[in-house]
């Protein structure tokens, strides 16, 4: 059976009874409820004594109940799947993830009483893994992270789950013209700074969910916004972005940051809608997060240091230019789930990854 023939099979045992449409309701009815006792992530404005015609903003989503932006992409694939009708009161719900978006769907789960596997990297950090378990989610890890797409497959399959399938599903599950999607909630928090519409909003891709949502709704708002993706070095993202012939990495190709950067061009990446990519070396990262998480007293995680060096390299050129105006980036997690890795010196040392350099510019850069 087709993977389309066995979501149409899951879907008859929900539509196909009055009490399937009534369990069906209530989960709308319950995530949408979790929705609304949640206030919108903050906005926060850190000066640059530097550069004093020039804003930088952070988009805080760590601030959400499971703690990163992926938990607006969980709410939006299980509303996705559940009027799709693809999701029973029975159903295994099955995902492919380094970790955050795990955490974020496990709790989604267990709102709906439903069973939850996540197949994650071998090497996702331990904190991730342990919040996963907490909201009640299965671990199943594979040491080839190239293989947890068919891993994820496989036991949909073999559960008659469904397989949520973030890659894939990304940019359509999301409403991108509002429905307070972060782009909307970017824009409208700007409102009543100095520099309104932003000149640049700057953000990573994993799905590449976050960059179709902004990219299209500044598009859809005619806003003169531009909008940068951040990239890991060792990604196939900006490479594809660059050259389109290019959809995979050669093996042996690994960036360290997690959430961010991938060996494949996932389906829901949209380049048409991106106007510059930046490649970071994961050391940039690494030292720019340090050096945010000295800034902010609170520790961050390593894809806001990858956004926050992309953000240098353009109020730089802003500068350079004579340009005035605001850059808005995302702080996508705290720094607790990498306690074990970014933070430890030695974890560091044992991968070459010294990021003294990049922490002492992002450094010059925050100064107050």
């Amino acid at each position: 059976m087709s993977r389309n023939s066995a979501q149409g099979a899951r879907a008859g045992q929900v539509a196909g009874n009055a009490d399937g449409r009534r369990w069906l309701n209530e989960a709308v009815r319950r995530i949408e409820a979790d929705y609304n006792r949640s206030a919108d992530t903050h906005l926060i404005h850190l000066p640059l004594a530097r550069y004093p015609g020039i804003d930088l903003y952070l988009k805080d989503e760590s601030s959400h109940p499971t703690g990163s932006l992926k938990h607006r992409l969980a709410r939006s694939l299980f509303l996705y799947a559940l009027c799709n009708e693809w999701i029973g009161p029975n159903t295994c719900v099955i995902e492919a993830s380094s970790g955050s978006t795990a955490v974020s769907e496990a709790y989604f789960a267990r709102m709906l009483g439903l069973r939850f596997i996540a197949v994650v990297p071998a090497s996702t950090a331990t904190p991730k893994l342990d919040e996963i378990r907490f909201h009640g989610g299965e671990i199943h890890a594979v040491e080839d992270p190239r293989t947890v797409y068919a891993v994820a497959q496989r036991l949909a399959a073999e559960t008659g789950g469904h397989y949520l399938d973030q890659f894939t599903h990304a940019e359509r599950a999301t409403d991108w013209r509002g429905n307070n999607n972060i782009a909307e909630s970017i824009f409208a928090q700007m409102a009543q700074e100095r520099f309104p519409i932003p000149s640049w909003v700057v953000c990573g891709a994993g799905t590449g969910g976050t960059s179709a949502t902004i990219g299209r709704f500044i598009r859809y708002r005619r806003h003169a916004t531009r909008l940068c993706v951040a990239d890991p070095e060792h990604s196939i993202f900006h490479r594809h972005f660059a050259d389109r012939a290019l959809s995979i990495l050669p093996e042996g190709f690994c960036s360290c940051i997690e959430g961010i950067g991938r060996p494949r061009v996932e389906p829901s990446f949209v380049p048409s809608v991106i106007d510059r990519m930046i490649a970071v070396e994961d050391r940039a990262s690494i030292g720019a997060m340090r050096a945010l998480s000295r800034r902010l007293g609170r520790a961050v995680g390593g894809s806001t240091g990858t956004n926050l060096w992309a953000c240098l390299r353009l109020i730089e050129e802003m500068a350079a230019a004579g340009e005035t105006g605001s850059v808005v980036t995302l702080l996508c997690d705290g720094g607790e789930r990498y306690a074990t890795t970014y933070y430890q010196d030695a974890w560091l040392a044992e991968r070459g990854i010294d990021g003294s350099e990049a922490e002492t510019a992002i450094a010059r850069l925050l100064e107050v």
